[in-house]
């Protein structure tokens, strides 16, 4: 499993997120151990109480574990690697919670540690977790039989597709695929060895080139939204320069933003706004079905729950019956019977717990298995989009071409002056 793990502070926000049911297909807490509270929100306030008897503000340590796009994870998957997590990190016994996501066929969970020691009362010290944790990322992987990635391989292989949670959330907000963004930089920038050729490839791709504030170069799409170069091409600022020069001779983003609305003509706005209601609404009946299969898996997980829990009280109960009650529980306890039974029943205890587990993960996998087959459908209409993008940004390209070369003609004419010829 991929671990990536912070210390943090926020409470109520932490747990927000992990209970957030909008942007997730199902959402289940695995564990909440050592809390009085049965919630998370509660539980993670208990973290937040007992750290103010201390001087420590990061009280938390977060932890996500991410299976291989290929593997569904069971629950106790799940649980070891929470285990072994915390005993590379020394957070041994230290009240703990476990939360469940899946999302378009995929299954991972979140670890959330209480830092404070509260027999001490101080905060624990966790020294060089990243490098624990990737290690002990590389040994669940080997452990399990999966493909090692580029990443933990090589220690620091990192794949240029990665993106971080600001340009994530940047591109979220467009609507498009934050890979699909990237590929366009990175692809620009491989085909071109100057400032000009780098700059007529990403107007290839929508993008203009300009003079950032701050930030030196950076590219417009047409929307006018503003993306650093360095960033999206995953390179050091110092290298970006190297190749592109001085941004001096480019117009500032302010210059651009107008350039793009005077130069996109009225009626290619109007098609690409029409492209893009289109594309949003080629997913609704795939997002109908996602929702009507959301209903019905969180429909049988709770009939199997409610199950369970039945079925867990009558066997509690038939195993307490076994026990016998006044003289003869006496004697039973004289001899080592009662002994005898209360071990008997532990072991059976142990063995139902492992039981319903199994059959929710069995669940689980079958309805991943069902929502992968659903992402599939969503992927081919989104791949069918980038094209129709791709379509749309040469499009825009040739617009921009004519427009400049029918301005270039005017400004030639009108310096030449009048033609008095007859």
């Amino acid at each position: 499993m991929i671990l990536k793990g912070s210390q943090r502070s926020g409470a109520k926000a932490l747990a927000d997120h992990l209970m957030n049911d909008r942007d997730n297909d199902h959402v289940s807490c695995l564990e909440l151990r050592d809390f009085s509270s049965n919630q998370l929100h509660g539980a993670l306030a208990e973290m937040h109480a007992i750290s103010k008897a201390t001087q420590c503000k990061q009280f938390m340590f977060s932890l996500s574990l991410n299976p291989p796009t290929d593997h569904i994870a069971t629950e106790q998957d799940f649980l070891e690697a929470a285990d072994r997590a915390e005993q590379q990190l020394g957070l041994n016994d230290q009240p703990r919670a476990i939360v469940m996501h899946e999302k378009e066929g995929r299954r991972h969970a979140h670890v959330v540690w209480s830092r404070i020691d509260a027999d001490e009362m101080k905060a624990i010290n966790l020294p060089h977790f990243k490098n624990k944790l990737r290690d002990l990322s590389r040994d669940l992987f080997l452990d399990h039989g999966w493909q090692l990635p580029d990443g933990l391989a090589t220690y620091g292989n990192k794949s240029p597709l990665n993106f971080t949670l600001e340009e994530w959330q940047q591109a979220k907000r467009q609507g498009l695929d934050p890979r699909e963004i990237k590929q366009a930089f990175q692809q620009a920038w491989e085909r071109c060895d100057r400032q000009i050729g780098f700059k007529n490839a990403l107007e290839d791709r929508g993008y203009f080139l300009a003079r950032g504030d701050r930030r030196g170069f950076v590219a417009l799409d047409v929307d006018g939204n503003v993306h650093s170069i360095a960033k999206w091409t995953s390179l050091k600022a110092k290298d970006v320069n190297a190749k592109l020069g001085s941004p001096k001779s480019l117009p500032s983003v302010d210059e651009t933003q107008s350039n793009i609305r005077s130069k996109v003509s009225d009626q290619m706005r109007g098609y690409i706004g029409q492209i893009k209601d289109r594309q949003n609404s080629d997913l609704d009946p795939l997002r109908d079905e996602l929702r009507d299969m959301n209903t019905a898996h969180h429909d049988e997980r709770q009939k199997l729950d409610i199950g369970q829990d039945k079925r867990w009280a009558e066997e509690t109960k038939a195993r307490s019956d076994l026990l016998n009650k006044g003289l003869r529980g006496l004697f039973d306890r004289l001899t080592g019977k009662g002994k005898s039974i209360r071990q008997q029943n532990e072991m059976d205890a142990r063995k139902a717990a492992q039981r319903d587990q199994k059959q929710r993960d069995f669940m689980v996998v079958e309805q991943i298995k069902e929502r992968r087959s659903l992402q599939r459908e969503f992927q081919k209409i989104r791949y069918k989009h980038m094209k129709e993008r791709s379509l749309v940004a040469q499009k825009i390209r040739q617009a921009l071409k004519v427009n400049q070369s029918q301005s270039h003609q005017f400004e030639r004419s009108r310096n030449r002056g009048p033609d008095l010829s007859i």
